[in-house]
């Protein structure tokens, strides 16, 4: 007897898709196979539908705790689970941020009881600030590192301040000797640290100099923050990671100039990898004139030849995952000139929707997409074989989608707290229509369902 049986489905899997039924006991998978006589609590009927491994979201900010009123994990969690997405990975910088054991634990209490799907957390990279607080975050949980390359800090809260200008209430961001002596330390830990990649002494210079010359535009603000900021720091954290011993991932990376970066210590059998996001796949430069700020993101979403790399990228393996970067901001808070609103808005509920309209149109094969939303994010952040994938033994995740549903993206349709998004009205093809933590459903037909069920989830 079972407790669940998803029956007359196609299971995908990064190599294969093959049809049969998933059987279902104590929130673990039991059996794959025809279980056509088999009786369970519950049969879900997923005929004409594909049953993927649970989808892992690796980059979510919801802002919980000291920033709720742009979202919280309740609305967050929800909003995740009506997109398909049954693990979240949750950043660090929240208020106050995840930068020690008691800050890790704290944080856990404050959003496990919210959460309406699973999730682990990172945690922060101070350089000297937490050096020493890193092996009690390894100890506690965390599933991997975050480092804001060049943010500075505000230095009584330690949120993170964006444009900074030198002053005591700011902490300036670590050096590349306290990257260094972090990671090392890291390496030693055995977890991996995610790098968000760009360089703030470029930046700053280069904005300054479009502010001076009356750049109020999209295009001065790429200038000033040019695809070859992104590539400089992406060699540096290589670089400074492969010296140390540890495992950098690049997150949302934007351009061609980062992925060459990428394959080149790839190639050369670096422990490297690198994500990238819906933002950067499904817009460009060109959407300005119909999203305006909206849009606007750190780092930036740029010209249709990166884009197409990046896509290229994907399909060749040369790019690893492919998170949301979900980061909300209050209608508010967005509206004013592009160098003034906050970077950021509303993802975890519209990225798979947009991947499976990719799939629909050919850009990538399903099997690709498993890879890069399930099992290669669950190999990187050590949750491999507890989700990420569908075999016996594993947490009962599963996200069943239908090729053949259509959807138009509309911010009264999303979850979170805050609606902002730059794809309104946008149609597309390829929806997930179900979702299951550990054999519970949090989701039926895009709306969640249920009450809080997501647990935490640390490295197997």
């Amino acid at each position: 007897m079972f407790d669940l049986i998803l029956r007359g489905g196609r299971i995908v899997t990064p190599r294969e898709t093959f049809a049969g039924d998933v059987g279902v006991v104590d929130g673990k998978i039991s059996v794959l196979g025809h279980l056509a006589g088999a009786s369970a609590s519950r049969v879900y009927d997923a005929s004409g539908k594909y049953v993927l491994p649970g989808l892992i979201d690796e980059h979510v900010h919801s802002r919980d705790p000291g920033l709720t009123h742009k979202e919280d994990f309740a609305h967050a969690t929800r909003a995740a689970a009506a997109g398909g997405i049954t693990t979240v990975l949750e950043m660090p910088n929240c208020i106050p941020p995840v930068v020690d054991a008691e800050s890790f634990q704290s944080r856990v209490w404050e959003i496990a009881p919210k959460a309406f799907v699973d999730f682990g957390l990172y945690g922060m990279v101070l350089g000297d600030e937490n050096a020493g607080a890193l092996p009690g975050l390894a100890e506690a949980g965390v599933v991997g590192f975050k480092l804001f390359w060049g943010y500075a800090l505000n230095r009584k809260t330690r949120a993170l301040v964006y444009d900074a200008a030198a002053g005591e209430e700011i902490l300036p961001p670590p050096d590349e000797g306290q990257i260094y002596e972090a990671f090392q330390i890291i390496g030693r830990l055995g977890r991996p640290v995610a790098v968000h990649a760009e360089n703030r002494e470029m930046i700053g210079r280069l904005t300054r100099r479009e502010k001076a010359a009356g750049g109020a535009d999209y295009a001065a603000f790429l200038r000033s923050r040019p695809a070859v900021n992104e590539a400089v720091t992406t060699r540096a954290a290589i670089s400074l990671a492969r010296a140390a011993g540890v495992h950098v991932h690049i997150l949302h990376m934007t351009s061609a100039d980062g992925v060459e970066a990428v394959v080149e210590a790839r190639r050369r059998g670096w422990a490297v990898t690198g994500e990238t996001c819906p933002q950067y796949l499904t817009l460009t430069d060109r959407d300005w004139e119909r999203a305006g700020v909206r849009m606007k993101i750190l780092p930036p979403i740029r010209e249709q030849a990166h884009q197409n790399r990046l896509w290229e990228a994907l399909r060749n393996g040369e790019l690893q995952a492919v998170g949301s970067d979900h980061s909300p901001h209050t209608e508010a808070e967005k509206t004013g000139d592009i160098w003034s609103v906050p970077a950021g808005f509303c993802g975890v509920q519209t990225s798979v929707p947009l991947m499976l309209d990719a799939v629909v149109r050919g850009r990538l094969s399903l099997n690709r997409l498993v890879g890069l939303m399930a099992e290669n994010p669950a190999r990187i952040w050590g949750l491999y074989g507890v989700k990420g994938v569908i075999r016996p033994g594993a947490d009962a995740d599963f996200t069943v989608v239908d090729l053949k549903r259509t959807w138009t993206i509309r911010g009264e349709d999303l979850y979170s707290k805050s609606r902002v998004q730059p794809y309104e009205g946008l149609t597309g093809q390829g929806a997930p229509v179900a979702a299951f933590v550990r054999g519970v459903q949090v989701m039926e037909d895009g709306r969640p369902v249920g009450d809080p069920v997501g647990r935490l989830v640390r490295p197997v």
